[in-house]
């Protein structure tokens, strides 16, 4: 009975103090990893928000770029970090959810990571070489089954989103595409401009000046709604896919075991600066969706693209470079 009592009184203690910790939270600052090299998309997303969550949280948020690996080597940081939620990550589906498809990591997606919300999300945008007969996305797919295996699209590299975007769209609407990785999106674009290639899966944002001089025809966004960017550009779904979507979301992860009360104050933080007009305005100027989203959707979102996203590597047979 007195060691049941002792038991007993040593979890009291640790809620106690646990919650008082919470409560507290933060004390001093908190550093968050952002898994890419400094100038790029996560930047975008991550300096505004941890500029506003530092207004949020009276303390300063940090900002650390660890780039490697697509954002495996940032995030394994995060995994291997104290669970006292003074290190967190801004973590993309690249990580998160296709990584662990292609090869070994050195953390689990799932078990490794608290989540806290989502932050943002970024869709892509079809679009065709203006060499190519088809002005929406029925005819190109009609374009494709009357020519099997003759139309090539690129992406920034094997097994990056782009990538998996074509290969959805080539399941879902039945047809045979070639794929064409290059080292990049840069060199990716030249040859779409040029037209060694016909069609591509790129970010929203990069080719939208190249559609509106006419050097590139967009068909379709690939998210489950219009964009802001180009709100009278259907989305794939409208347009002749219906339940087509490739996006990639950026959110906000603590280690695995970093108490609730922590999490929902970080969630707090993220909710407001997610409602001022300046990250707004920031994330939509770029092509990105601010996304608000509670840590249980969160969860179960990287949960389904890891299912969604593998199933699309197993039957393409995508393997790591």
């Amino acid at each position: 009975m007195k060691s049941l009592l002792y038991v007993m009184l040593i979890a009291v203690v640790q809620i106690v103090c646990g919650s008082s910790f919470a409560q507290s939270y933060p004390t001093r600052p908190v550093r968050l990893i952002l898994p890419f090299a400094p100038g790029g998309t996560a930047d975008i997303i991550g300096r505004p928000l941890a500029q506003r969550m530092t207004e949020q949280l009276g303390h300063p948020v940090i900002v650390d770029n660890r780039g490697g690996a697509g954002g495996v080597v940032g995030a394994a940081v995060v995994a291997q970090a104290s669970a006292d939620g003074y290190t967190l990550l801004l973590g993309s589906s690249g990580a998160l959810t296709i990584s662990p498809n292609l090869g070994k990591i050195p953390y689990d997606p799932v078990t490794d990571f608290a989540p806290v919300g989502l932050v943002a999300t970024s869709q892509f945008i079809l679009v065709v070489h203006p060499s190519v007969a088809a002005t929406s996305v029925k005819q190109l797919i009609e374009l494709a089954r009357g020519k099997p295996g003759t139309l090539r699209y690129g992406s920034a590299g094997n097994g990056n989103v782009g990538h998996l975007a074509g290969e959805l769209f080539a399941s879902m609407a039945k047809i045979e595409m070639v794929h064409v990785p290059y080292k990049g999106a840069g060199p990716m674009t030249t040859d779409l401009l040029g037209g060694q290639v016909e069609l591509a899966f790129p970010g929203l944002s990069s080719l939208v000046p190249h559609v509106k001089a006419g050097k590139l025809r967009a068909l379709g966004v690939t998210g489950s709604r219009r964009s802001e960017v180009l709100p009278d550009l259907p989305t794939l779904s409208e347009a002749g896919l219906p339940g087509y979507e490739a996006i990639t979301f950026w959110g906000l992860l603590a280690p695995a075991r970093v108490q609730r009360g922590i999490i929902d104050r970080l969630g707090s933080s993220v909710s407001a600066a997610l409602k001022t007009a300046e990250l707004r305005t920031a994330y939509v100027s770029t092509g990105n969706d601010p996304a608000a989203s509670t840590p249980e959707e969160f969860a179960a979102l990287i949960r389904n693209d890891i299912g969604k996203w593998g199933k699309i590597i197993k039957a393409a047979s995508i393997k790591e470079d």
